[in-house]
């Protein structure tokens, strides 16, 4: 997977873990890929809640009032790296200076004013926080799927920002259409 076509493939698409992973901190994972090139790769983990704490929490941490209540906005764990940083994945229907472009449906944001914009309303039509992210250096993605460590399938709105995260993972192997009886945990096996 060293072509750099299939890093250009992975920007923008789920990696979902395969049943056998190997690192608890992924088992049954969906992670939007954000960035894949040369230099490694990053992405979110959009199928995890992150436990302890709520959107209304986090703005009364960073001093920002909310016009309303925040309790539907959602606060994902994206991932092990930098868990104190948060990124918002969202539409681009609010791009701003610093808005990472995934793809034409699908931006990431990672100021603290997109979170204002969300308090004051002015924020994305769909869109989540998350506070860490997923990040392999250069080559470890490639190494991991070669290992049959993840599967990718392509990314729609609906399994991104949709509030059912218990059933994303599923879902997204479904889009695959495959049986998980039907994986193996072998290199070069089906």
């Amino acid at each position: 997977m060293k072509d750099p076509e299939i890093r250009r493939h992975l920007t923008g698409q789920l990696l979902i873990a395969m049943p056998q992973m190997p690192d608890p901190r992924f088992a049954r994972t969906l992670v939007y890929v954000c960035a894949h090139t040369a230099d490694g790769a990053m992405g979110l983990v959009v199928n995890r809640p992150f436990d302890g704490l709520n959107f209304d929490e986090l703005l009364d941490q960073l001093n920002i009032e909310a016009d309303r209540s925040m309790a539907d906005q959602r606060v994902h764990y994206g991932g092990p790296v930098e868990t104190g940083r948060g990124f918002v994945l969202h539409s681009t229907d609010y791009v701003r200076e610093g808005t990472l472009m995934v793809d034409d449906e699908v931006a990431l944001t990672a100021t603290v004013d997109i979170l204002r914009a969300i308090a004051e309303g002015r924020g994305p039509r769909q869109g989540f926080l998350a506070l860490g992210y997923a990040g392999w250096g250069p080559g470890q993605l490639d190494q991991e799927m070669q290992s049959n460590g993840w599967l990718y399938a392509p990314a729609d709105a609906e399994i991104l920002f949709d509030a059912d995260l218990d059933s994303k993972w599923d879902r997204a192997i479904a889009k695959l259409g495959v049986s998980l009886t039907t994986l193996s945990a072998e290199i070069g096996h089906a």
